[in-house]
């Protein structure tokens, strides 16, 4: 058995090593600076995706029985090594947002201060720091201490919202590199589509029907049979759900309504 918080000292090094170790090789290659930063983070975002959604697999496939008392050591084990990775993310997405703030077409501006970067990085991504500080501050110490090892169907059921994940990271790839017409960025946007409706949107009324069925009651009696705050908590998490889902169909839209632009005649 693991001492105690090698998981979380492993997941410390393990997401800003694979980082540093995508840009450096990245770099090797010829990517500039700014391509390779984007690029290393996309990948850390879409390894941390498939390996949460696949010990969110192995932890609900296990404890599917008894969805309240069955419990897999992959429960208490993965949270640990994830939280570093909300931590690191939000530092990864500052560094991607500098970047760019500094690249005007092929040209490299002059650094912004670090207070100017700050105030705009967080006007733009504010609700996404705000996730990543929920999942840490919140989220984590539910999912390690207040659980008492109850309830890790659920959980790995909510590990597995971020196999949407690697597609929203595969489409800013594609935009990145000018690819947004293609019919690869299509079927990304429609896997994307999907995947988030199935694994974040629809999760929680399937949540809900999976504890009405071990309780022996129907779906619309659930909500009424919980503590309010069980759903306030669930409220909370599905609204920024929801939000982005509205901007994935908002540019699902756009893609699929937009033609792609005419080739230029040569004069």
């Amino acid at each position: 058995m693991a001492p105690p918080g090698a998981a979380l000292a492993a997941g410390l090094l393990f997401f800003p090593g694979l980082f540093l170790l995508g840009k450096a090789a990245l770099r090797r290659l010829g990517c500039p600076e700014p391509h390779a930063a984007t690029l290393a983070a996309r990948l850390v975002s879409s390894v941390q995706a498939v390996m949460a959604s696949t010990a969110g697999y192995i932890i609900s496939s296990s404890c599917h029985h008894d969805v309240i008392d069955d419990q897999h050591w992959l429960a208490g084990a993965y949270p640990q090594f994830a939280v570093p990775y909300f931590i690191y993310d939000v530092y990864a997405m500052f560094l991607c947002h500098w970047h760019r703030g500094r690249v005007k077409g092929h040209e490299v501006a002059p650094p912004p201060s670090l207070r100017a970067a700050a105030g705009a990085y967080l006007r733009k991504d504010l609700l996404m720091v705000l996730h990543h500080a929920a999942m840490v501050l919140i989220c984590f110490p539910v999912a390690t201490l207040w659980r008492q090892g109850k309830g890790d169907f659920f959980l790995g059921c909510l590990l597995m919202a971020e196999l949407s994940t690697p597609f929203v990271c595969l489409g800013k790839v594609l935009i990145l590199y000018k690819r947004q017409h293609t019919a690869l960025h299509k079927l990304n946007g429609v896997a994307l589509l999907v995947t988030f409706l199935l694994c974040r949107v629809l999760l929680f009324p399937y949540l809900y029907w999976a504890y009405g069925r071990h309780r022996g009651l129907p779906l619309l009696r659930v909500p009424a049979a919980l503590p309010p705050a069980y759903n306030a908590a669930a409220a909370a998490l599905l609204a920024p759900q929801l939000y982005w889902f509205a901007l994935i169909c908002r540019g699902a839209w756009r893609l699929f309504r937009t033609p792609p632009p005419a080739p230029r005649q040569p004069p």
